[in-house]
C-alpha cells in the first residue's frame, strides 16, 4: 500500500549558512558602522545582540532575508521579545521543527474531515499516512499545503 510521512525538518547546515551571510552582511553595512551587533547560532536557537532594540528589528529583517534566500520557511522562526539591559539589547529566534502532539492531531483532524479513504498515524515527531490509491495521497498533500499550518511541512518517504 502507498504510503508517505509528514514531517516538519530544517536544513541546520541551511540556517548556518545563512546566519553566517547575515553577521557577512553586518560587517559591511553602513548603519551598522562602529556597531557592536551580532548573530550567534547554537543548536536551534539564534541569538542577535546589538545597542538598542531599533537595530534588532533591522538585524531581523536580514536574518529573514537570508533565510529566506536559503530556502527556509520563516514559519519555523519563533521570535521571543527584546530584552534591553546595560545599553545591550538581545532577542532569541527559536527555530521549531518537529511535529509536536497538538499539531499532530490538527494534521489528522483535517484529514479525516476531508473524508479521504486513508489512514493517519503518529510515529513520534511525525505523522505516516497510508492509503489504497496514490491519487488519495495526493489529494491529502494537496489539502495540507493549501492548510494555514503554524510549520512549514515535508512530505517525504514516500512508497508505491
Amino acid at each position: 500500500m502507498p504510503s508517505f510521512d509528514i514531517v516538519s525538518e530544517l536544513d541546520m547546515h541551511e540556517v548556518n549558512n545563512a546566519v553566517d551571510q547575515a553577521s557577512r552582511e553586518l560587517g559591511t553595512r553602513y548603519d551598522f558602522n562602529k556597531v557592536e551587533a551580532s548573530f550567534e547560532l547554537s543548536g536551534e536557537v539564534i541569538t542577535l545582540n546589538a545597542e538598542v532594540d531599533f537595530q534588532l528589528q533591522q538585524m531581523l529583517d536580514i536574518l529573514r532575508n537570508k533565510l529566506v534566500a536559503r530556502k527556509i520557511d520563516i514559519k519555523s522562526m519563533d521570535i521571543g521579545d527584546a530584552h534591553t539591559a546595560n545599553m545591550r539589547a538581545r532577542q532569541l529566534v527559536n527555530l521549531k521543527q518537529g511535529l509536536d502532539q497538538p499539531l499532530s492531531k490538527k494534521i489528522i483532524k483535517l484529514i479525516k474531515d476531508a473524508k479521504l479513504k486513508v489512514q493517519t498515524q503518529v510515529q513520534g515527531e511525525q505523522v505516516r499516512v497510508t492509503g489504497k490509491k496514490r491519487d488519495d495521497l495526493q489529494q491529502v498533500m494537496a489539502l495540507l499545503r493549501e492548510a494555514d499550518l503554524e510549520l512549514p511541512l515535508q512530505f517525504n518517504n514516500f512508497r508505491d
